[in-house]
């Protein structure tokens, strides 16, 4: 059975069949209850599930993870809201230092079955600390998943399979893209939780990106198309652990690779997979890898924030360059 609906419905949805089927899933975060979240994400799910189950907490994010971890240890499988991407920096301590190294700790017998959900990325107009994309500090951290759907069946199965880990997950929304609508089919059978997915094929350049990037991205290939240009679009899913072998396969048929965020290009995760793709691809890359991405400032205020993000002209400019060489 298949339905069209924006991404927040469709993280509703999987939230609720995971409260349905699983009596220790837990949903907790600041106004989750009552207010169904500030973009409505959680909305009806403490009326049908009661307040035991969506718990409404204090302003508390370092308190709200430290609780997570406690009910874990318990055999609960917690779900938390962090409200705005800049708010997690309080329970950054919880996550790292506790939550990320509880298995590794206990050798193993520690399972930590724990979900982070962050609202992240600009294009809503906000003011700082509720725009920023910091998934590479996370993603540096051994010991946690890092994940960020593109798409509403995406958001569906991957909060699906996250709950279901045995591992922590940051489970990164692109808030900008929340209200955008695709299929969800109930009875699909998902892919791998970490597989990078091709969303086009191209044979010229591959762009490579998540979350909120790939819309973009597939805006350009479509642009470039009518130029004769012919782009593949790698939706990466994951960001750690990264799907190498899925960009490889890709630049090995390409020979470019442009890679798109929205986080900052000064050490942001497009770095590494940089790295990494030139040491496996170096004798059939044509060009360097490029990275198109925030610049190394503050999030500026919203009348500049268009400036800020990557946009179509950054990425074709960038594309231009790689197919230059």
């Amino acid at each position: 059975m298949a339905e069209k609906m924006a991404l927040a419905k469709a993280i509703n949805e999987s939230l609720r069949r995971a409260l349905d089927t699983d009596p220790k899933v837990v949903v907790m975060g600041e106004d989750v209850g009552k207010l169904g979240g500030v973009f409505r994400v959680t909305d009806g799910l403490q009326k049908d599930f009661g307040e035991s189950r969506v718990i409404d907490t204090p302003l508390a994010e370092s308190g709200i993870v430290g609780t997570a971890i406690g009910l874990a240890l318990r055999g609960y499988r917690p779900v938390v809201e962090i409200q705005f991407d800049g708010f997690v920096f309080p329970a950054y301590d919880q996550i790292v230092t506790q939550l990320a190294k509880m298995h590794a700790r206990s050798l193993g017998k520690v399972k930590m079955p724990v979900v982070i959900r962050i609202p992240y990325g600009g294009g809503i107009g906000a003011v700082e600390h509720h725009s920023e994309s910091p998934e590479a500090l996370f993603a540096h951290v051994a010991g946690l998943k890092v994940v960020s759907p593109s798409n509403s069946s995406d958001a569906y199965w991957m909060m699906q399979q996250a709950i279901q880990s045995d591992d922590p997950v940051i489970y990164f929304e692109p808030k900008r893209r929340y209200w955008d609508k695709g299929e969800v089919d109930f009875d699909a059978i998902p892919g791998p939780l970490h597989k990078a997915q091709v969303v086009r094929e191209g044979t010229d350049v591959t762009l490579a990106a998540y979350g909120p990037m790939v819309k973009l991205c597939q805006e350009v290939a479509a642009a470039a198309a009518e130029e004769g240009r012919s782009l593949e679009v790698l939706d990466l899913r994951s960001v750690s652990p990264l799907d190498f072998d899925s960009i490889q396969a890709s630049v090995e048929k390409t020979r470019r690779l442009v890679v798109v965020h929205e986080a900052p290009v000064f050490f942001g995760s497009g770095a590494e997979i940089a790295a990494r793709i030139t040491e496996r691809c170096f004798y059939h890359l044509e060009a360097p890898v490029l990275r198109v991405g925030g610049y190394h400032a503050p999030y500026p205020p919203a009348r500049l924030e268009e400036e800020y993000l990557p946009d179509l002209d950054r990425v074709l400019d960038a594309v231009d360059r790689a197919l230059a060489y």
